[in-house]
């Protein structure tokens, strides 16, 4: 039976929780205005955020949040990505994980197309 993998998601700015367990940060740039000791994070896999061309086309025109998805998704897919993917999956076995974001509005920032990827796991084929 594979282990049980616990994947919270939470904004950066709010108090760590003793249940968050491993916190990683899944923005590129690090949240304005907060310590690192504030932000309590474990890890900081940059190769796992939008690239800064797909983050800055996003920005421009916030309806084209489908489209951001399938560009990000394709981005997660390279080599260096994936390498990350399976290490945060590695590092989520048997224990909680809490993706940590700046994002105000989480639902459309990259992080649930992160999570979908992290919880489908690697593709078959």
């Amino acid at each position: 039976m594979p282990a049980k993998r616990t994947m919270r998601v939470r904004r950066v700015y709010d108090p760590p929780e003793d249940g968050d367990g491993v916190r990683v940060l899944v923005d590129r740039l690090w949240p304005r205005g907060l310590s690192k000791e504030r932000a309590a994070v474990d890890e900081w896999p940059k190769e796992l955020t939008p690239s800064t061309e797909l983050r800055r086309w996003y920005h421009e025109d916030r309806t084209r949040y489908a489209e951001f998805q399938e560009r990000y998704e394709a981005e997660l897919a390279g080599p260096e990505q994936s390498e990350a993917l399976d290490r945060l999956r590695d590092l989520a076995k048997g224990r909680t994980v809490t993706l940590v974001t700046a994002a105000k509005d989480i639902d459309h920032s990259h992080v649930p197309t992160l999570v979908a990827v992290l919880e489908r796991g690697r593709p078959s084929g």
